[in-house]
């Protein structure tokens, strides 16, 4: 029986580690690499062309979500399940906008991950249960997480939201350049669109704004305060 490749998508050693060894008791799956940022996914992915992805929405220098979209440019066949500690309707939606098979809590049981990764192998749409009973809530015109009617979402090219990611983590422009292996004058200019396209006019917006659509974490928060 030719067994599930998967690879798994996560900044904390502890929990791939915890991921792997859980994985490893299965006959059926099997783990063919492990990224501890969203680069290093995409690359991976790319050269492993993994059956199924295990992806954290919040890895340093690329987030989940933007990952997911890059792979599925790259590895259409792929299938990504996308791991998170909040379950807050923004971050599902923003999951499966980007074109993930799934959404699990981080909490979620071992049971549950490896039928959940079975699933979506199959092709078939798998859902936390708390999550999957909410989904019907999730159609247009939908309220952002302080109760207010969303904007229409502005569309932003995969290197607009890698801009947007670090200066939501707190990265000045001469670091942004030097991570993207860009000039600073470019990063003024995806600064500049980004505020443009999004109607934000200044880096705490763009925070807020990168928190409400799932791009950070909530804990990040706390940097900016």
């Amino acid at each position: 029986m030719k067994r599930i490749t998967v690879l798994l998508a996560e900044d904390h050693m502890i929990v791939r580690e915890g991921f792997r060894k859980m994985l490893e008791l299965e006959t059926d799956l099997e783990v063919v690499g492990e990224a501890k940022d969203g680069r290093q996914a995409v690359a991976l992915i790319k050269k492993l062309r993994p059956d199924v992805v295990l992806m954290d929405i919040a890895m340093p220098l690329l987030n989940g979500l933007e990952a997911t979209r890059q792979t599925l440019k790259a590895a259409p066949a792929t299938k990504i399940l996308i791991l998170s500690a909040h379950s807050d309707d923004a971050y599902v939606k923003s999951a499966t906008d980007s074109g993930a098979m799934g959404f699990l809590l981080k909490q979620t049981s071992s049971h549950e991950v490896c039928r959940a990764i079975r699933e979506i192998h199959k092709g078939k749409m798998f859902f936390t249960p708390s999550v999957s009973l909410r989904l019907n809530r999730l159609t247009p015109p939908s309220l952002d997480r302080t109760g207010r009617r969303k904007k229409k979402a502005a569309h932003l090219t995969s290197r607009e939201m890698e801009v947007l990611q670090l200066i939501a983590e707190g990265e000045p422009n001469k670091q942004i350049a030097s991570e993207l292996g860009i000039g600073i004058k470019t990063v003024e200019k995806h600064r500049e669109h980004l505020m443009q396209k999004l109607d934000i006019h200044d880096t705490a917006g763009l925070t807020r704004y990168a928190i409400g659509a799932g791009i950070i974490e909530s804990s990040v928060q706390l940097t900016i305060v």
